[in-house]
């Protein structure tokens, strides 16, 4: 018997406070660096761990239309990365640099007989960070470090597992910016193989 191994990834960008959603999309993952991720976890090796989530704004271009180019996700090579890394958070809730345990975590959730597993990511970005952003959210510059467009996660090697890119969101101190980042691995069972 054939097994298959499939992942899917999903994001919601939103603010907690207003319940508003500024992003709902699938993503992208990086099949090498996942198999590689997985590889080590299963054989309990250090160093290949989910561990942060990067926030970059180098994944999309507007015109002096308004009209949004997006680049595609960055997952070809090993060494692939977010087009413009400028913040990131640390989301393993035992790591050294978690500022927030509750809000900064994976949680893994499982239904007995069911052939996925999902690991929830929940990353989120409170008033005073990152430093240095602008005081609100109606920014012209959407160059500004802190306008995201792309949004990826990286194991402790700092290897790129998932990216997505998506519409410019600036964070700023007037608002709070909640990530839940979906990454569903499923066996598909069943199939005839050679």
């Amino acid at each position: 018997m054939l097994v298959t191994t499939m992942l899917h990834g999903h994001v919601t960008i939103s603010d907690p406070v207003t319940k508003q959603v500024l992003v709902d999309k699938d993503n992208q993952i990086h099949y090498e660096n996942m198999s590689e991720a997985l590889a080590y976890s299963l054989a309990n090796k250090t160093g290949y761990t989910a561990l942060t989530m990067a926030f970059g704004n180098g994944g999309t271009s507007i015109d002096s239309t308004g009209v949004i180019t997006y680049l595609p996700p960055n997952t070809n090579t090993q060494n692939s990365d977010l087009y413009n890394p400028t913040y990131s958070k640390v989301i393993d809730s035992g790591a050294v640099g978690n500022t927030d345990v509750n809000k900064n975590k994976m949680t893994i959730r499982h239904l007995a007989g069911e052939v996925y597993t999902d690991i929830l990511i929940s990353c989120t970005l409170d008033y005073g960070e990152p430093a240095n952003q602008e005081a609100v959210d109606n920014s012209a510059n959407l160059d500004n470090a802190y306008v995201f467009d792309e949004l990826g996660i990286k194991n402790s090697a700092g290897k790129l597992l998932t990216h997505v890119i998506f519409h410019p969101i600036q964070k700023s101190l007037n608002r709070l910016i909640q990530v839940d980042y979906t990454i569903r691995i499923q066996t598909l069972t069943n199939l005839s193989g050679v």
